[in-house]
This record gives structure tokens, C-alpha cells and sequence, in this order.
């Protein structure tokens, strides 16, 4: 309905009346944790690498985490996995980074969080979940993949009970625990900020440590029963500098 101007005000002044520079210069951050965005990317005719290592060295210059990864196989060429607690400054890594001529073809956006199963983690290894300081060093070998839980009829982790759920999720713990030293987990929330419920970024000494992780923990019934699993892209970590020599096509 077409409202009768006003020759006081606009209603919609109540509205939209905002500091343009104010709007700007704000912030979107996570309370406790860091926004996760994992950018795959390819090179264009217009790829420089020069700016695109600006990119990245002014993403780490405002505190920004960024892991570069050369990816194996068809997916992408490239990622960039980075980490902030305000989500604007991974933004203006993407902006920077298509600026430099790379082809964003697949992204992913999670935060860091503590599940509702962690309530007793001791302080220091719920701080590694929720602050994570990547890469790891002696973990070259990478991979991705976002999962969430089914809803099947007969499948429905959500209508399971807490203590049952609590249950499953320790025996997957207590899993992933035999790879203490050959492997660093990264699971981040993405519900409702991207198209499943997790992500896992995995950080391994080998390709073997990454496979051997996986195939061990899906036979834990949280992980077999219940669990959706989308595509797993694997890379290899590096510096920005390296990464950028060895995908080269020229």
C-alpha cells in the first residue's frame, strides 16, 4: 500500500537514515570463536601472483589466519582457508583475491564452536577448537569435507535422546583419539550458513594419516548410522609464495 507523503518526515527516514561511514566501519563477529571461509579457486588468464600474495600478506596483516593449499584433483586448483572472528575481513580477502584474477569456484563458510557434548573439555583443548592456530606445523597432507546428520525415518539423529547422542559422540572421540600426533581436526558449524551442518578440515603428516582417520571413524556408529557425507577435496599445504610456483601455468 502507497502511503501519503509527509511534508514533516518519511517514515522511511526512521529507517534508513544511517551513517553511511558507520555502516562501513562495522564489524560482524563471532562471540567466542572464528568465521571459517574456504575459497577453491582456479587461475584465470588474468591470475597475478604478485597481487595475489598482496592479497594474503593484507588479510594476515589484520590478524587474519590464512592457509594456502594446492589442490589435487579436479575440484579446483587452489584453496584458501581462512579464519577471522569478523567476517568483513575475510570478505575483503575474497574482493582482493578475485581483484587478483582468481575464479572463485566453490566456497565454504562455518565458525569455530564448542559442541553441546564438550561441556567438560579441559580449557586448553577447548580453546584449540574454539582460537585454532593453523597450519600446524609437519601437517602438509589436507583435506575438506562438510557432513551433517540424517533425518531419515528410521535414521533421525535428532530424535534421539541427548544421553544417546552423548554416547555415539564419545566412542567417535575416542576414535579420532588413536590419531593423536598424526592428525589435527578442525570441525566447524555451518548450519544455516552453508548447505550441510559441519565442516572437517583435516591436517595430516601423509595422505595415509588422512585416509587411515576417515575409514577408521566411520565404522563408529554416530559416523556410519547417521552421518551424510558431501565431496572430500584434498591438497597440499605450502606458503603462499610456493603454492602459487607449483601451480603455475606457465
Amino acid at each position: 500500500m502507497r502511503h501519503a507523503p509527509n511534508d514533516e518526515h518519511d517514515d522511511n527516514d526512521c529507517v534508513d537514515n544511517h551513517d553511511d561511514d558507520a555502516m562501513n566501519d562495522a564489524s560482524v563477529e563471532t562471540t567466542n570463536g572464528l568465521t571459517v571461509l574456504h575459497l577453491f579457486a582456479n587461475r584465470t588468464a588474468h591470475s597475478d601472483d604478485a597481487k595475489i600474495i598482496a592479497a594474503v600478506e593484507t588479510a594476515q596483516a589484520n590478524k587474519a589466519q590464512v592457509v594456502p593449499v594446492a589442490i589435487l584433483g579436479h575440484h579446483s586448483e587452489l584453496c584458501f582457508m581462512s579464519l577471522h572472528k569478523d567476517a568483513w575481513v575475510l570478505r575483503d580477502f575474497q574482493t582482493a583475491l578475485t581483484a587478483a584474477g582468481l575464479d572463485i569456484v566453490d566456497s565454504y563458510l562455518s565458525i569455530t564452536e564448542l559442541s553441546e557434548y564438550a561441556a567438560d573439555l579441559p580449557e586448553a583443548a577447548a580453546q584449540a577448537r574454539l582460537l585454532p592456530q593453523l597450519p600446524p606445523p609437519d601437517k602438509p597432507a589436507w583435506c575438506f569435507y562438510p557432513m551433517s546428520k540424517r533425518r531419515n525415518p528410521d535414521q533421525n539423529w535428532y530424535e534421539l535422546d541427548f544421553d544417546t547422542r552423548k554416547n555415539f559422540m564419545y566412542e567417535h572421540g575416542a576414535s579420532g583419539r588413536q590419531f593423536l600426533g598424526r592428525i589435527v581436526q578442525l570441525v566447524t558449524a555451518s548450519a544455516g550458513l552453508d548447505n550441510h551442518e559441519w565442516g572437517v578440515t583435516l591436517f595430516g603428516t601423509g595422505l595415509e594419516d588422512l585416509k587411515d582417520a576417515v575409514y577408521t571413524m566411520r565404522y563408529d556408529t554416530a559416523s556410519a548410522r547417521y552421518a551424510e557425507f558431501g565431496d572430500f577435496i584434498t591438497g597440499l599445504v605450502g606458503t603462499t609464495e610456493d603454492i602459487l610456483a607449483r601451480t603455475s601455468h606457465s
